[in-house]
């Protein structure tokens, strides 16, 4: 036996050999003998009981609404560089970030190496981005450029999309200074992408890239996340925002942001979202997906 109060003190298993992500809800976990346990209430993801968690197998907990945790665990998973995640219902928002990076560096230099060469790297990785986003690699070298094709076809995008939900469109306004002037399309949207950013900076944390570094972004502090959201905006951004307008239309007692949280929290599970995003950060940067 290995020493320690809690058992298997100094044992830890590489992040490539674990399970990714263990979503938990309304429950408790907390230390029992040497092992963390969860008991699940009723509405959680578990029919309700007791269960213990092989937490040494997992790489993040996800911690969803009406969960508590005890010191121990934070103390146990710290030790076995397990991190935890306050996260929205199915990942709609991100409220802290995880005590430990995953314990490869990989993705991180990747990132940096490739953003920091100006004149090949950094473009390099954008107009990947955008061969995600748009089905082809471009061949234009000029970022300028890559923006101006990306904003014709995302007008396009939106129109399609709204005939397609039944929804007038207007065209895309954003007042920063009072969005609820916003039309309810337009608020919608808003919404939806602040759903798919906590959705990425899940990714971003669990993968330990830097937030700050963005490609196609560049100013805000968390440009990264954004070129990992805007990945999804006319596969799931969009079709979600104008999907909760036409419910909202049907029910309006229902709230329009309301509607955009959950019909969000069932296309993020539907779609397997964050793993996928996962896997785009490691594709653009290279990396093999079983690292990190």
């Amino acid at each position: 036996m290995l020493p320690g109060r809690l058992g298997l003190e100094t044992a830890r298993i590489p992040q490539a050999d674990r399970h990714g992500l263990l979503w938990l809800s309304r429950g408790k976990l907390y230390v029992e003998d040497g092992s963390v346990r969860f008991t699940a209430a009723k509405g959680s993801e578990l029919p309700s009981g007791d269960y213990g968690i092989p937490f040494q197998t997992v790489s993040l907990f996800l911690l969803g609404p009406g969960t508590s945790v005890s010191h121990d665990v934070l103390r146990l998973c710290a030790r076995h560089h397990t991190g935890l995640l306050a996260v929205g219902t199915d990942g709609v928002r991100c409220y802290s970030a995880p005590p430990l990076a995953p314990d490869q560096s990989v993705c991180a230099r990747e990132q940096v190496k490739l953003w920091s060469d100006l004149n090949g790297g950094r473009l390099l990785v954008a107009r990947r981005l955008y061969a995600l986003r748009l089905g082809e690699l471009l061949p234009h070298e000029d970022i300028t450029v890559l923006r101006g094709i990306e904003g014709a076809r995302m007008k396009e995008s939106y129109l399609q999309i709204a005939r397609q939900f039944g929804i007038n469109w207007q065209g895309r306004r954003y007042d920063r200074q009072n969005p609820d002037r916003d039309d309810a399309p337009n608020q919608a949207i808003n919404h939806a992408a602040t759903a798919v950013e906590g959705a990425a900076m899940i990714a971003v944390a669990a993968t330990g890239t830097i937030p700050a570094l963005g490609f196609i972004h560049e100013d805000s502090g968390i440009a990264w996340n954004l070129d990992v959201a805007d990945l999804f905006r006319t596969s799931l951004t969009v079709p979600v925002a104008f999907a909760a307008v036409r419910a909202h239309e049907k029910d309006p007692q229902l709230g329009l942001e309301r509607q955009v949280r959950r019909l969000a929290a069932k296309a993020f599970r539907d779609q397997d979202l964050i793993a996928t995003m996962i896997d785009r950060i490691k594709e653009v940067f290279g990396v093999a997906r079983n690292l990190a």
